[in-house]
Order: C-alpha cells, then sequence, then structure tokens
C-alpha cells in the first residue's frame, strides 16, 4: 500500500512537470513562428493547464475506469472554482476587468449545462463523446478568432505576454514539447494505476478518487498558477486561466470516456456531482458579474467557495 502511495505521489509530480515543460516549449515555439502572444495565452496554455486532466481521463478510459475518468473532469471543476479560486481570492481579492473573461464566462456556463444534460442519463454515449470534442475543436477556434479582436489596452494582454518564455531557442522547444508528449501519457498510466488501487484498498468507489485525490492533484498546478498570479497583480490571468481549464475539463476531458468506453456511470455523477459543478459555475458567474457592478471576487465570497469545497468533501466521505 505505501508503494503505491508513492508512486502515485511520483507520477503526480512527473505528471505537473511533464504538462509546465509541454506549455513551455509549446508556447515558446509558437512565439518563435509569430503567433501572438495573446492567442497563445487563449489556446495553448489554457489547453496545457488542462492537459494532466485531458491525459490522466484518457488513461483511465483507456484502463476501464471511465467512472475515474468522468470524476477527474467533474472534480476538478469543482476544485478549481471552490478551492483554487477560493484560497485566491482570500489571498487577494480578484478584479474581472478583462472583457475576454467576461466573454469566456457565458461559455463555461454554457458547456457546463451541455454537461449535466449529456450526464442526466447516467450514460455518456460515442455521439455526446464527438459532439463534446468537437465543441472543444470550435472553441480553440473562436477563442484564436478573438485573440485578434481584443482591445489593445485589455489588461490580459500586458499580464499574458509577461508570461510567455522569451528567447528560448526553436531547438529546447521542440525538445521541451517531445519530453512533455513523453511523459504525460507515462506518469498518467503509473498515476491512474496506483490512484485505482488504493481506491480499492479504502473500499472508495472509482468516481470518489477522480473527484477527490485525481481532481485535487491535476489542480495543484492551477492553484501555484492562481497564487503567483495575484501576487503579481495579474487578476485577469489568473482567472482566466480557471476559466479556460474549466471549459476545456468539459469539451476534451469529459469527452474522453464518451470516445474510448461509453457506458452506464455511477448514479452519483448525474444526481449529485455534475449539479454541485453547475451550481458553483452559476455562483462564479454571480460573483463576478456582481449586480452592484464592482466585478471582483472578495475576501467573503472566497471564503463562501471554499467553506462549500470543504462541505462537499465531507458529503462525499461521510
Amino acid at each position: 500500500m505505501i508503494t503505491q502511495i508513492i508512486i502515485f505521489l511520483i507520477g503526480l509530480a512527473v505528471l505537473s512537470w511533464s504538462a509546465d515543460k509541454f506549455v513551455y516549449g509549446a508556447s515558446a515555439l509558437a512565439k518563435n513562428f509569430g503567433v501572438s502572444p495573446m492567442m497563445i495565452g487563449l489556446t495553448i496554455v489554457a489547453m496545457g493547464s488542462s492537459a494532466p486532466e485531458i491525459v490522466v481521463s484518457a488513461t483511465a478510459s483507456l484502463n476501464g475506469n471511465p467512472d475515474t475518468a468522468v470524476g477527474n473532469a467533474i472534480g476538478s471543476n469543482i476544485t478549481n472554482i471552490a478551492l483554487v479560486l477560493g484560497i485566491t481570492a482570500l489571498i487577494k481579492p480578484l478584479l474581472v476587468s478583462s472583457t475576454t473573461l467576461r466573454r469566456e464566462l457565458p461559455v463555461l456556463l454554457l458547456v457546463t449545462l451541455i454537461a449535466v444534460y449529456f450526464l442526466s442519463d447516467n450514460y455518456l454515449s460515442k455521439t455526446e463523446g464527438i459532439i463534446l470534442i468537437t465543441l472543444f475543436v470550435l472553441v480553440l477556434a473562436i477563442m484564436a478568432w478573438l485573440s485578434f479582436k481584443v482591445d489593445k489596452n485589455d489588461p490580459l494582454i500586458a499580464e499574458t505576454e509577461d508570461e510567455i518564455p522569451s528567447n528560448v531557442p526553436t531547438v529546447n522547444a521542440v525538445m521541451w514539447v517531445i519530453v512533455g508528449l513523453i511523459m504525460l501519457p507515462l506518469s498518467a498510466h503509473f498515476l491512474v494505476e496506483s490512484a485505482v488501487y488504493i481506491a480499492r484498498f479504502f473500499g472508495v468507489s472509482d468516481l470518489v478518487i477522480g473527484l477527490t485525490i485525481i481532481a485535487l492533484g491535476t489542480s495543484l498546478p492551477e492553484l501555484a498558477a492562481s497564487i503567483a498570479g495575484v501576487r503579481k497583480g495579474e487578476d485577469d490571468l489568473a482567472l482566466g486561466n480557471i476559466i479556460g481549464s474549466n471549459i476545456f475539463n468539459i469539451l476534451a476531458v469529459l469527452a474522453m470516456p464518451g470516445l474510448i468506453i461509453p457506458s452506464m456511470l455511477d448514479l452519483n455523477a448525474s444526481t449529485r456531482d455534475s449539479y454541485v459543478m453547475l451550481g458553483l459555475t452559476i455562483l462564479l458567474f454571480v460573483f463576478c458579474f456582481n449586480l452592484r457592478g464592482t466585478r471582483q471576487i472578495n475576501r467573503y465570497e472566497g471564503g463562501i467557495f471554499v467553506l462549500a469545497f470543504l462541505t462537499y468533501q465531507y458529503w462525499l466521505f461521510k
């Protein structure tokens, strides 16, 4: 058992590291080929932040554990909003000033509603998987198009430019992309196998292990990035990473079990967890578009998010 826990922790560490290096290499490569920082931020960086979840979901599905894959998608979104944004807002209130974010928030709410609908019959079909992955490609294309339409004074532009690696030789950038592509699936394989073993040992369902330990582990990079972002005054970038990650979690991560292993799911995914995800997404929407016009997530609202996360964890294990 101790061996499996060690394998899980090492797999998680390597997964996070390889995802970071993949994004680093892909961003540097795109910049070297003249792609705008805004497009890199809205597509490569946002997609890269969901890379651990995508690879873990695909690996779990290939291993015959669709509930783990679905739990990872839903749990990551819950963790990103309730824990990551909650803790970040407690450290420093998050201002919502970018028009880009105000466009993405309705998209997040819409795709969350689609996910809840697809899960409502307790079955994720191949057709639903195809729809989700098609929407994923469409959203990527729209975000790329929107990057050309962003106001030059949008604060997200300057914040994104600061985060894109500069002066990285193309050979080095390609090397890191290859390293990421190799290490991501390899680490995900060991992480999923050890997580399933741990779940069986403690008598926890595949869904719950995906909702908790795997979701928390794959969301740790977002927590670190968000805290670092607000400390540097990059509120829009911190919030944008979470919103983009959640959109991609639903469209790409949730698509994996539908595409790879269409099957009946744990009933709790449709009757409990998907609605918690939806409720938190609606709450995020309300906090960002405050009726008082402040457009920020303050410490009080951050506290509500963290309390909601702790309550949800208690609900899962009671």
